[in-house]
């Protein structure tokens, strides 16, 4: 299906603005606050648009200039023309910081002998994924190399990606649905589709965390991780959910 000029605009434009509402601070990794009724909805509605983000940077283009010039003028307009909150504006900006690379973006990074975490922009949510009844609030994150996360650790030019469902039990060695990072360096315009696995033995025992290198060269990486999640059920059989999309920004030097 051929794309137009205003469609394109509308979908990358409104996810770029739900992105900005839902941002969440550095720190939710480590301690997640309690989604209420109304953000799982919110979160809901952003993980259907979080895809057309990726595609919009990633796919040939039907208008002049390079995509990310598109994906940062589209940010712009939707920062001068939304009625939106102060803390969701300045959040906004931070998108368009990083998209330009004039102030970076993203959330604050650890101190210099740490690894360089970028943390995904919301939760993750997994129906049913704690024992086949509760659901999981997920945590994702990029980690630019050379670092030591995920094991072995990425080098030079490389992004590792971990994704941990908070409240489940160990990962299942097999994975017949699994979780996948897609995502397009918009500097350099390499993408891919990658499978996290359990392979770098991240929480063995629980909760379950997943996680992958790419080669994304150097620049500014955009990521959304997706897809389903099984894990061990002590005295019963494994359990299968599915987790929404989430967003990711990071930048490899």
């Amino acid at each position: 299906m051929l794309r137009t000029r205003g469609t394109r605009r509308t979908i990358t434009g409104v996810a770029l603005a739900a992105a900005a509402a839902l941002a969440v601070p550095a720190n939710a990794f480590a301690q997640p606050a309690p989604i209420s009724a109304p953000e799982v909805l919110n979160i809901e509605a952003l993980a259907s648009m979080a895809p057309a983000i990726i595609g919009a940077a990633a796919g040939p283009t039907d208008i002049a200039g390079a995509p990310q010039a598109e994906l940062l003028a589209q940010a712009k307009a939707m920062l001068e023309a939304a009625n939106l909150p102060p803390q969701t504006k300045a959040t906004l900006e931070k998108v368009i910081t990083f998209l330009d690379g004039s102030g970076g973006g993203g959330p604050d990074l650890p101190p210099a002998d740490g690894p360089a975490i970028a943390q995904f922009l919301y939760p993750s949510i997994g129906k049913g994924c704690i024992d086949g009844t509760g659901d999981s609030i997920a945590t994702a994150l990029a980690v630019p190399g050379p670092a030591h996360l995920p094991p072995p650790g990425p080098n030079a030019e490389q992004t590792g990606f971990v994704f941990t469902a908070l409240g489940t039990g160990k990962a299942s060695a097999e994975q017949p649905n699994p979780l996948t990072v897609s995502w397009v360096n918009i500097d350099n315009q390499r993408s891919g589709t990658d499978t996290l696995t359990t392979a770098a033995r991240i929480n063995p025992d629980g909760p379950a965390t997943l996680s992958v290198i790419s080669d994304t060269g150097r620049g500014r990486v955009l990521s959304v991780i997706s897809g389903g999640l099984t894990t061990d059920k002590e005295g019963g059989a494994p359990v299968t959910c599915s987790f929404l999309p989430t967003l990711g920004i990071a930048t490899v030097g």
